[in-house]
């Protein structure tokens, strides 16, 4: 799939999340986008210009960038196959940034859990996924680092 089409079903899921048809859009732009020009971007047959694209996302009321598909890195990242054990006395070892958002996301999952009394949390494999999401990297990347800060097994 080339870069028209993975924008095209941005736009088409977008306008639809919005709940309008491709002649809604036309109304409300005022005439700016016909239904047939807008049909043509959503099946990739035309690029779309940056301007053309920020008055779109203007009338979705969306972010620019809301418009544009996934870096292709993340959207075919392996999900992690197992979880991680973390040892809680380490997680400000990492980062400053990234232990900010394990600490807070670890002490979410212990209160979920119930669960405050060991050194050592394992979280799921989808626990994992969340937290990559979080930091904007890939599974094993996460992984990675908290087996290099000792963090993490």
């Amino acid at each position: 799939m080339d870069y028209n089409q993975k924008v095209g079903e941005r736009l088409r899921a977008i306008r639809k999340q919005r709940g309008m048809s491709l002649q809604d859009v036309h109304r409300s732009t005022d005439g700016e986008f016909k239904a047939a020009v807008l049909g043509a971007y959503e099946r990739g047959e035309r690029s779309l210009s940056l301007p053309r694209l920020q008055r779109l996302a203007q009338c979705y009321g969306v972010p620019m960038n809301q418009l544009l598909p996934e870096e292709d890195t993340y959207a075919v990242s392996p999900p992690a196959t197992g979880g991680v054990a973390i040892d809680l006395n380490r997680v400000d070892e990492l980062d400053a940034r990234t232990a900010e958002v394990v600490d807070r996301f670890l002490q979410r999952i212990q209160i979920h859990r119930q669960d405050f009394n060991g050194k050592v949390l394992t979280i799921r494999a989808s626990d994992v996924a969340m937290l990559a999401m979080l930091l904007d990297v890939q599974d094993a990347e996460l992984v990675s680092r908290l087996e290099r800060h000792g963090t993490g097994s």
